[in-house]
Order: structure tokens, then C-alpha cells, then sequence
């Protein structure tokens, strides 16, 4: 443990050996601190989600920069579904404590995977639907947003109690037990969780254990009942006037209850229904109208495609009638031959692709020969650039950054609009050694792609590349 004052090592006694500070409550704090720390490690490791978060908040009251519990935090908040409150935790660890730190594993375990942060964002966006479903009375819609939410992220604490909660409220205790059982089984000390399961327990016991005892008095047709020590069964005595006299008992129940239903039930049940349609109505319209909207937008697109590829067989057919000896020009014309012919065969228009380099270029490019390309990357450049970046990323994640170098330059050179290839390639330059081209990468990704987070990312790669050089 180290003096908060000066920063020396402390001993045993209670003032500091180098500024003779006293560290006695200081020291109390610390360890009351690493204490809440370690019971809500305990809590965690047996799923005691909630509990653990109250400790690890009491630890970070003690001591804000116990780096530990923030991370522990970050994780709980992560295993609950609460994705954004765990890079929230993480972000704070990293600038406490930028070198050496675990929470840049967990960040980039989310940040670099595009495809999962996304499933984040779409389950953030749906509960919030949700939310607001609820706050309009629409609580039949909020139930099918909140299905959509568990399949899209299971482990989301919050969603599966909201939808207990609405099924409490709609008398279906049934499914409000099984969310309320779902949510203890992620979080075995939620207190939500257990006040919903008991709630549903008491509304659905009285009703099972009356259906129950019917059942097992109409199996047996007996009497049971004590005498002193023993138990008597007496057979019911019936006869054909009393079996009769049930029957039209049961026949007038039957009756009475269709007509009350048909009077008193249905007529609103219906009005509900009705209300309910319209409402399924209007939205499926305003769906409806979007996608035709769309489909309008991708015909025009395909128009303008089709006069784009109409353009490109002319100019190749004016390439094919001139002689070219440029080994760039003869593999951009290969690989437009190809897709004329063929254009599903992307390996082989990627493999003819890969060897057009603008740095390497004698002379540099003609005007031509950049209509062409540019006019082709309309067309394949988004599909070369995605292969590209799997390649990178593959190879990024094995070590070997001299390819990972070179095939996200040749994605971000495809799609100049794909950060994470951008980004990626400052990664490996970084990894590589390579500090002075990381530094070039990480300022073009904050000067062109300054609204992202891939850009906030970099602005972090930068200040620790520029504290170690200091």
C-alpha cells in the first residue's frame, strides 16, 4: 500500500516512513474497501448478481481507483445485459489507469466485434420500445417487443422482469413464474425477482389446491372423515333421481354461464379486441408504407446500376481494342472481364484485385484507368472490402501483423468509408512496432471519421503512444 500524500510505501506503523502523513484511517479505508470488494467477488461467483453490485459499489465509495472492483463491476454489469453500464466502468478504469489495465480486453472484446455490438444496440433500442409501450397502455405490444428483446440477449435481467410484471398484470401467473424463475436462475439475489415469483406462487395456490381436491372427490366417489385414531371412507350413496338432479344442475350452470358471457363478457372482450386490431392494423400500414417506400429507393438503385454496368462493358470493350502493357491496368481489365462473364466469382475477381497497388504505380495512374476502378468499386468494392477485413482481422488476431497491415489497407482501400478497417490497420502498425504509421492512421480516423466511436477509440491510442514517447 502506498501513502496517498507522497506515494511511498507504507509499513506497519500509522504515519508514512518518507512524508510521516497519518495513514491510520487511511489504511482502514483501503481495507474496508478490498474487503467489499472480495465479499462481492464471492457474490458473483455464485450468481448473486444484485448483491454483488451493491458491495462492489461500496467498495468504489471507499476507493474510486480500485481498479479491481471497477472492472468486477464492468463484468457483473455485462452478465446482467446492462452493456452500456459495463463500457461505462470499463472507460473509467482505462483512464484511471491507462497501462497494464484488463479492461481494455473487455472493450475490445465488444468493440471489435461489429455483428455483437450491433445485437446490443437492437436489444437497447427494443426495450426502450418496450418501455414506451408500457407508458401508452400498449401493453400487448410491450410483451411482443420484449419477446423479441430475450431472443435477440437471454441473459437480460431487466427485460425478463418487465415481462413478468406484465404478465402479473394480464393474470397469466403461469408464464410471470417461469421470468421470475428465469431471472433468479442469472441472478440468484435479485429481489424483484423473488417478490414477482411469490406473487405469482400466491395467486395460483388456491386455485390448484381447489381443482385438486374436486379431482380427487370425483375419482374416488368417497367420504373421508376421523374417527378417534381411524381414518372412515364411506361409499357416496347415489340414485338415479340424484344423478339426474347433478345433470341438470351441470346442464343449467352451462346455461347460465353462456348466457352471462354472452351478455356481459363478450361485448367487451370483443371492443378490447377490436381495439387491439386497429392498432396491429395501423402499424403493419406504416410498415408496409416504409418497405414500399424502399423497394422504390432499391429499383431506382437498380437502375442506375444497370446504366453504370452498360457504361463499364462499353469501356471495356474500348480497353480490350488498345494495347496495354501496365501489369495494374491488365489485372483491373481481368477482373471486370471476369465479373461481365461471372459475377458471382468473387474469389477469383479478389485474387485478380490484390494485385492493383496505387503506391507502386509507375508514373501513377491514367484518368482512365481511375474511371475504371472507380466505377468498378460501385459495384464489387463493399464485398471486396468485407473479405479483405475478415482476412485482416484473422490474421490481426493470430499475430501475424504484417498481414493484417496489408489487407486492411487493401479494405479501407476498396470502401473508403469502412472505420473498422481504418481503425484496425492503426492497431496493427501499433502492434507491429510501427508507431509513426499508427500515429498517421489513429489522426486520420479522428479527423475523418470524427463521429464514431472507432474515433474516440483512436484519440486513446494516440495519448498512449504520445506518454510513452514522453
Amino acid at each position: 500500500m502506498k501513502c496517498y500524500r507522497c506515494g511511498a510505501e507504507l509499513t506497519e506503523r500509522e504515519y508514512c516512513p518518507n512524508c510521516g502523513a497519518g495513514v491510520k484511517v487511511y489504511k482502514r479505508i483501503m481495507s474496508l474497501s478490498n474487503r467489499y470488494y472480495n465479499e462481492g467477488l464471492e457474490r458473483a461467483e455464485i450468481r448473486d448478481l444484485s448483491g454483488a453490485i451493491e458491495s462492489l459499489h461500496q467498495s468504489l465509495k471507499l476507493n474510486k481507483s480500485n481498479i479491481q472492483a471497477r472492472n468486477l463491476l464492468g463484468l457483473v454489469y455485462y452478465e446482467c445485459g446492462e452493456v452500456v453500464a459495463a463500457l461505462s466502468e470499463w472507460v473509467i478504469s482505462k483512464n484511471l489507469k491507462p497501462e497494464d489495465n484488463a479492461a481494455d480486453d473487455y472493450m475490445d472484446l465488444v468493440r471489435n466485434d461489429p455483428s455483437r455490438l450491433e445485437t446490443f444496440n437492437q436489444t437497447i433500442k427494443k426495450y426502450n420500445i418496450a418501455l414506451n409501450h408500457c407508458h401508452q397502455d400498449r401493453l400487448d405490444m410491450a410483451v411482443i417487443q420484449l419477446k423479441k428483446v430475450l431472443s435477440m440477449n437471454p441473459g437480460f435481467i431487466r427485460a425478463h422482469l418487465l415481462l413478468a410484471l406484465l404478465y402479473l398484470n394480464n393474470g397469466n401467473y403461469a408464464k410471470a413464474k417461469t421470468e421470475a424463475q428465469k431471472s433468479l436462475k442469472l441472478d440468484t439475489g435479485n429481489v424483484m425477482a423473488k417478490r414477482y415469483l411469490k406473487e405469482a406462487e400466491s395467486m395460483m395456490l388456491p386455485s390448484d389446491a381447489k381443482s385438486s381436491e374436486e379431482k380427487e372427490n370425483t375419482n374416488n366417489d368417497v367420504v373421508r372423515y376421523q374417527s378417534g385414531n381411524e381414518t372412515i371412507i364411506q361409499p357416496v350413496r347415489t340414485n338415479v333421481f340424484t344423478r339426474s338432479g347433478s345433470i341438470w344442475g351441470i346442464v343449467l350452470g352451462v346455461v347460465l354461464g353462456v348466457a352471462a358471457a354472452y351478455y356481459l363478457i363478450l361485448p367487451a372482450r370483443i371492443q378490447s379486441m377490436n381495439a387491439s386490431f386497429r392498432e396491429q392494423i395501423s402499424a403493419i400500414s406504416e410498415e408496409s408504407d416504409s418497405k414500399s417506400a424502399k423497394i422504390g429507393e432499391y429499383e431506382q438503385q437498380i437502375a442506375s446500376l444497370n446504366t453504370e454496368l452498360e457504361g463499364l462493358r462499353e469501356e471495356v470493350g474500348s480497353y480490350k481494342e488498345t494495347e496495354n502493357t501496365g501489369s495494374a491496368q491488365g489485372d483491373l481489365m481481368a477482373a471486370v472481364s471476369t465479373y461481365l462473364n461471372n459475377p458471382e466469382d468473387m474469389d477469383t475477381i479478389e485474387t485478380q484485385m490484390n494485385g492493383i497497388d496505387f503506391n507502386n504505380m509507375d508514373g501513377g495512374a491514367s484518368k482512365q484507368f481511375d474511371d475504371l476502378y472507380n466505377a468498378f468499386m460501385v459495384l464489387v468494392g463493399e464485398e471486396l472490402s468485407k473479405r479483405s477485413y475478415n482476412t485482416g482481422y484473422e490474421a490481426y488476431r493470430s499475430g501475424d501483423y504484417e498481414t493484417a497491415i496489408s489487407s486492411f489497407s487493401k479494405a479501407f482501400q476498396y470502401d473508403s468509408t469502412n472505420v473498422d478497417a481504418l481503425y484496425n490497420l492503426g492497431n496493427a502498425y501499433y502492434e507491429s512496432g510501427d508507431t509513426d504509421n499508427a500515429k498517421v492512421v489513429y489522426d486520420q480516423v479522428v479527423n475523418d471519421f470524427s463521429d464514431t466511436k472507432s474515433a474516440g477509440s483512436a484519440e486513446t491510442k494516440l495519448a498512449e503512444i504520445n506518454n510513452a514517447s514522453d
